[in-house]
């Protein structure tokens, strides 16, 4: 399995949350909710199937709704991420 760095997969992270939000992704921190980026839940939905298309990884609906920022997006995905 391939080794990534956290700092790639979090500007991956954010790249694909600013694009699908509209929002400058240098806005976006590790603090930041998708719910304050302008996110309602379909955006959010959407926003989980790219993460899992882009990063090869399966993101349970009980991981999804405990999700409360952007940094447990990128842990999580960090932590599962096969592409």
């Amino acid at each position: 399995m391939a080794s990534f760095e956290y700092a790639d997969t979090f500007a991956l992270v954010t790249d694909l949350v600013s694009k699908k939000l509209n929002a400058e992704q240098t806005t976006i921190t590790r603090e930041s909710t998708l719910q304050d980026l302008g996110a309602d839940s379909l955006d959010t939905f959407e926003i989980i199937l790219k993460l899992q298309d882009r990063f090869g990884v399966e993101i349970e609906d009980s991981a999804a709704d405990s999700f409360s920022n952007v940094g447990q997006i990128a842990e999580y995905i960090h932590s599962k991420r096969t592409k």
